[in-house]
């Protein structure tokens, strides 16, 4: 059926009533699809906004397990939902918090499949340092819970090193410095430079490579791992996780130097010791001569001290045990002289000469024999008679035996 009364708008020519047939979505009979109208959407709005960027409060912030991030970007008047594809977010230092302010570089686009408007975000930022001081934060309290931040596991130099290794650019500034400091403290030691990209794309997977290639290979005894200094996103790799805990691993000890003195990562928290520059690091690592024989000298004269105390100490205590044991000598004789004494008395108080001596008698046989009884004696037999100053040769003339009562004596034994 034709339609009457339509008018070209640049001019007053009727419009042919198929214009409406041939025109998608004019009719039933041209009708869209609704993913081509989400689709036509989509390229409707990309196209009429370019990537900028748009200042707002996070709100509604959801982490998706297959690693896209949702929420909403929203001021006092409006609000926008937004996206960060999970290729995206690693990019990011860290996720947003709800109720931070921040600048999100993106495009308006549509979802075709929802026919959602929404705003992809390419980058983010914190007013501030927000991100990625929250970034610095997570990644330092995992560190921590797994002890790698400990003071007790931090390891000491070695006093006298014989290789290096450097970890950083071949092309930097830092590896310069490092190779001058060290010639001039010790020429003999031997540095080895392990390359790697210490910024930008693909600077974290380079270290991560470079420390466990010198694990594997062990032939240092200290390593140094660092760069010169840069912006917050130049020294960044070296805030890395995954860089942090292959420097944890190393079985040398460690130094990390990263940028200039007031910078501070996440290696410098974990290596066993934090140099402020690389020139203070090839310091660290490698003495002087002229200070290790200062060193030499000085443990000589600890040596010799240490010896000469020591003999004393010895001499004292054999000066305080010799007079120990000449008390106990002298302790011990006296003991022995008194109990000699007292054996003495016994002996005396016993001897048959203090018998003699208050006016008794003994007789004995020509051959010692002591005769003690009256059955040992008989007629005309000789004995001794010892007496207190002498002895005197006697015979038997006869013999007596005396009653059990004083004074009752019995007549001699018959002849």
């Amino acid at each position: 059926m034709a339609r009457t009364g339509l008018r070209s708008p640049d001019s007053d020519a009727p419009i042919d009533a198929d214009f409406f047939d041939e025109t998608p979505g004019a009719s039933p009979q041209s009708a869209l699809a609704v993913h081509d109208l989400t689709s036509a959407a989509k390229d409707l709005v990309e196209g009429a906004f370019p990537p900028l960027w748009v200042r707002g409060e996070v709100s509604d912030f959801k982490a998706h397990r297959n690693g896209h991030w949702y929420f909403a970007l929203r001021d006092a008047q409006a609000q926008v939902r937004c996206v960060v594809w999970s290729a995206q977010t690693k990019r990011l230092p860290a996720p947003p918090d709800d109720g931070m302010q921040v600048v999100a570089l993106g495009q308006m686009t549509v979802w075709p499949v929802r026919g959602d408007l929404q705003f992809s975000v390419r980058a983010l930022e914190a007013d501030g340092e927000g991100l990625w001081r929250k970034a610095l934060e997570l990644t330092r309290q995992r560190l921590e819970a797994d002890g790698l931040l400990d003071h007790a596991r931090k390891r000491a130099l070695p006093i006298a090193p014989r290789t290096v290794a450097v970890i950083t650019s071949p092309d930097g500034a830092a590896l310069h410095d490092i190779i001058t400091v060290a010639r001039r403290r010790s020429p003999g030691v031997h540095l080895v430079v392990v390359p790697a990209k210490v910024q930008g794309e693909g600077a974290p997977e380079s270290l991560v490579a470079a420390l466990e290639r010198v694990s594997r290979w062990k032939g240092c005894d200290v390593l140094i791992i660092g760069r010169g200094g840069g912006s917050r996103e130049d020294l960044w790799a070296f805030n890395d996780e995954r860089v942090a805990r292959a420097l944890a691993a190393c079985p040398m000890p460690t130094i990390c130097a990263v940028g200039h003195e007031t910078d501070i990562s996440i290696c410098d928290l974990v290596a066993d010791l934090r140099a402020a520059t690389p020139s203070a690091a090839a310091e660290a690592a490698v003495p002087s001569v002229s200070d290790q024989r200062a060193r030499l000298r000085s443990l000589g004269r600890q040596l010799a001290a240490t010896a000469q105390r020591r003999q004393q100490r010895v001499a004292a205590r054999v000066e305080t045990t010799q007079r120990r044991l000449v008390i106990a000598a002298q302790r011990v004789t006296e003991r022995r002289q008194a109990r000699l004494t007292t054996a003495a008395a016994q002996l005396d108080a016993l001897s048959p000469l203090a018998t003699l001596a208050r006016g008794y008698a003994v007789a004995r046989t020509p051959d010692g024999a002591t005769l003690s009884e009256v059955g040992a004696f008989s007629h005309g037999q000789a004995f001794e008679l010892w007496v207190r100053d002498g002895v005197v040769a006697a015979t038997v003339d006869s013999v007596k035996r005396r009653s059990s009562e004083p004074g009752n004596e019995s007549a001699p034994d018959a002849e």
